[in-house]
């Protein structure tokens, strides 16, 4: 019964989003995982996926057809563990707030990681540390004036996950599980910071779309109200998320 009251919402909250333009129902983490991050790859390229854990970025098939070489970093070594093998080829565990680069990579993935470090500015900077001079850096983010990111901060980390879990039991399988902290993730913030680092913006991509008030209606038309009113006062700091593609000048 529940799952079918949740579904009949999601439904009803689908249909009505189909009146607003495109740009507003684009799903930021489906985009930035099959349109900007992918188009970076190329011929040989080194790759570092940071945060990526028992899930890589990059598949083997796609790894393998065009020979990339693959080192991914994650705070636990026992989730870079449960990636497919040979998904890496070297696995480095490290704190990212921490991490210093060897400033070697063409492509550097960072999905859905940046708002789970206690530390965004030292994040970011090691982030930097990990591109060589013209190569490029592919971030993507919930932000932290979203209101489910709002949420995320205040109620008790058994309550979220069981909340989660229970209603999106598919997002037991990614990073949503792991505790959430948002420190810097403010477009207006990740841009100055960026800058601070060396880096050229090349791409942004704001996105209004998450899926976590689409299976309670009323919530649904709330979450979009306010979202409206705070773009007026926020601008691009009022997107649920956004991703961005930065490259390294020097």
């Amino acid at each position: 019964m529940l799952r079918w009251f949740l579904q009949k919402n999601v439904s009803i909250s689908e249909h009505c989003d189909r009146l607003l333009p495109e740009r507003f129902r684009a799903d930021g983490n489906r985009t930035f995982a099959t349109e900007i991050a992918p188009r970076l790859l190329t011929q040989n390229a080194l790759v570092y996926d940071l945060g990526g854990g028992a899930r890589p970025f990059v598949s083997l098939s796609d790894k393998q057809r065009l020979n990339l070489t693959v080192v991914g970093l994650d705070l636990e070594g026992g989730e870079l563990a449960k990636a497919p093998q040979g998904a890496y080829d070297e696995q480095i565990e490290a704190d990212l707030t921490i991490f210093s680069g060897r400033g070697d990579a063409d492509v550097v993935i960072c999905q859905a990681t940046l708002e789970h470090v206690r530390d965004g500015t030292g994040a970011l900077r090691a982030i930097a540390s990990c591109a060589k001079p013209g190569g490029l850096i592919a971030i993507f983010s919930p932000s932290r004036n979203a209101i489910f990111a709002r949420l995320n901060r205040v109620l008790p980390e058994k309550v979220k996950r069981w909340l989660l879990f229970k209603i999106f039991p598919e997002k037991s399988l990614g990073h949503d599980g792991f505790p959430a902290f948002y420190d810097k993730c403010l477009p207006s913030e990740v841009e100055r910071i960026a800058a601070q680092n060396g880096l050229e913006l090349v791409e942004r991509r704001l996105f209004w779309k998450s899926s976590y008030f689409y299976a309670f209606v009323p919530a649904f038309f709330a979450w979009r109200v306010w979202q409206g009113v705070s773009a007026v006062f926020l601008g691009a700091d009022a997107a649920e998320t956004y991703a961005y593609v930065f490259r390294r000048m020097h």
